[in-house]
């Protein structure tokens, strides 16, 4: 079918493509036109101007569409091919979606005639696909930066033992302070095994579990009803719904929920983690555990406990998981941001 975009990587058909000389023509024309819009209208240099026609043909190439063909997807497609399978730069991949953006502006702009041209002779415009100018800061994923990268299987495995020895040793000696910690062992638990940010996991509310039809051997702990941690302004806050996929999580949560939480004094509201004072177990609050205890066991002390949710991802992609489950599970807009964090491998991820 023509646009299909999960065609996009080969040429389409001759079927959905006008003759190759008509169209091929007029994209050339559309580059020459904008080659000389960049050098009198904006004084570009005649090295800069080369450059970003090299990356729309590239783009052009990759896609085997024409620009009143472009979408979207198609550049999700393509940014997700530089990051993940090229491994180019952040600041390279913006650069191009620069490039892109600045000849959709182009060739979109109502003082120019490609539009009119485009309906004319194919029955479709050009249209901006670039509309977030930030959209190529989110394939740099969880690796933006070291505080982001995922934890190996390794680090993850030394953190929650680690934090079980902190509880065994707290109900040991009689410590108050046990109750706390078997609830922050669950919490870094939940971050990793549900695929949260810090501050998704300290909104929970004990009703957020819920039964789902594809683990009904989880019972009521079958998925987990997430409050995004980014809020669109004027939007309601968005949910997702994230499937169980580690049972031994499960067990976790059914023990804290049954045994733990209802001795706190406060287990009558609706916090998943409440405090001993009454309150919510804040973001700062699990930061600071977390940070604790990664500086007692020596890790790096650039880990987060947003590392936990990298390594979610990225642990899920190596056993095989589908990219687009993946996405779904932790909120994702964009499939690149999820495929970025294939780039770690088995070998050091213990």
């Amino acid at each position: 079918m023509c646009g299909d975009v999960s065609a996009a990587k080969r040429p389409e058909s001759a079927a959905c493509r006008p003759p190759r000389s008509s169209a091929q023509a007029l994209f050339d024309a559309m580059l020459d036109g904008w080659s000389r819009h960049q050098r009198t209208t904006q004084r570009c240099k005649s090295a800069t101007i080369g450059l970003r026609e090299d990356v729309v043909r590239r783009f052009a190439r990759f896609t085997g569409a024409y620009p009143w063909q472009w979408s979207p997807e198609h550049l999700d497609l393509w940014l997700s091919h530089l990051t993940v399978e090229l491994r180019r730069a952040p600041s390279t991949v913006r650069g191009y979606q620069s490039a892109l953006r600045f000849f959709c502006e182009y060739v979109t702009a109502p003082y120019q005639d490609w539009t009119r041209e485009c309906e004319t002779r194919f029955g479709s415009v050009p249209v901006q696909i670039c509309q977030d100018d930030r959209a190529a800061d989110s394939f740099a994923g969880p690796f933006a930066g070291p505080g982001r990268r995922p934890m190996t299987r390794e680090e993850v495995q030394r953190f929650f033992d680690h934090a079980d020895d902190q509880v065994e040793e707290a109900m040991r000696r009689g410590h108050k302070g046990a109750l706390a910690r078997y609830r922050d062992a669950t919490v870094f638990k939940v971050v990793y095994a549900w695929g949260l940010s810090g501050s998704e996991a300290s909104a929970l509310d004990i009703g957020d579990f819920q039964p789902h039809a594809d683990v009904p051997e989880l019972g009521r702990f079958g998925a987990l009803s997430v409050r995004a941690s980014r809020r669109t302004q004027g939007l309601p806050q968005r949910r997702r719904t994230v499937v169980s996929t580690m049972p031994w999580a499960v067990d976790a949560v059914r023990e804290y929920v049954a045994e733990v939480r209802p001795r706190y004094r406060t287990s009558l509201s609706q916090a998943l983690w409440p405090t001993e004072r009454g309150g919510r177990l804040r973001t700062r609050e699990i930061e600071d555990r977390f940070a604790a205890y990664r500086d007692a066991l020596g890790l790096d002390r650039a880990l987060t406990p947003y590392c936990l949710r990298s390594a979610y991802m990225a642990h899920l992609l190596m056993d095989g998981a589908a990219l687009t489950f993946v996405q779904e599970q932790v909120g994702h807009r964009l499939p690149a941001t999820t495929a970025s964090c294939a780039r770690l491998t088995d070998g050091g991820s213990g």
